[in-house]
């Protein structure tokens, strides 16, 4: 008799204090209904998420695992028994959607090897919706992580993406530390040819969202304070 497996869920959650269900399609209020193993970064926040989407859900009864720079690799295995004995399993990012700028994508990548189905859900991507507001190449763009922290390298770092995006046409996603913001906003404004467009995408979904693409040589007069806010930074050079 053929084994019956369970699937991995890749279940998104908010990007911030926003209701849940204005960000969230019901097939993933009925995803975390009906599943109770949980693969996340962060207890903590995951049991505030899955209260938020599903208030009525027993807590004592849910099962988690972490997966985060602490965890073992040699554990990941292991967090997909329940999947073994046909049970379902979800993903659960801090913020956002699994496997997309987060550790997940591991632990979908065994479920392929052990030809587990895995399932992802639609909900809220910052990448996504940032490049969706900012009028660069949706066409054709990349997601570069974190710069270095080093000034030094950071500078070097934007010009390399800079050219890059005039090379190929293609727009430049990066991040920062939230604390950091203000002064990679000011460093691009600064290190930017005057014409590279700069998208600034902040507290996307939020009540907060601000959205702004313009020269760089524009932002060196706009002031913004994106301190300890989430916050995209998109570059383009025509």
């Amino acid at each position: 008799m053929e084994e019956v497996l369970g699937s991995i869920y890749l279940i998104p959650t908010t990007l911030g204090e926003t209701n849940a269900l204005e960000v969230l399609p019901l097939s993933v209020k009925k995803a975390i209904e009906n599943i109770d193993f949980f693969i996340v970064e962060n207890e903590k926040i995951a049991r505030q998420s899955i209260k938020k989407i599903v208030p009525g859900k027993s807590q004592p009864d849910l099962s988690f695992k972490l997966i985060n720079k602490y965890t073992d690799p040699l554990d990941y295995p292991s967090f997909l028994e329940p999947c073994k004995q046909g049970i379902d399993v979800g993903i659960l990012s801090d913020a956002g959607c699994p496997g997309i700028a987060d550790p997940g994508a591991v632990i979908v990548q065994l479920a392929h090897e052990m030809n587990i189905r895995v399932i992802p859900l639609v909900g809220p991507s910052s990448i996504l919706l940032a490049m969706m507001a900012s009028g660069l190449n949706g066409q054709n763009f990349a997601f570069n992580g974190y710069l270095p922290i080093d000034k030094k390298d950071r500078k070097q770092r934007i010009k390399q993406l800079e050219k890059l995006s005039k090379e190929h046409n293609q727009a430049q996603l990066f991040i920062e530390t939230p604390y950091r913001n203000n002064q990679l906003l000011e460093t691009l404004a600064n290190s930017l040819h005057p014409q590279c467009q700069l998208c600034v995408a902040c507290d996307i979904t939020l009540a907060t969202e601000y959205i702004k693409t313009m020269p760089a040589e524009s932002w060196k007069k706009n002031k913004v304070d994106l301190h300890k806010r989430p916050t995209l930074f998109i570059i383009q050079n025509k």
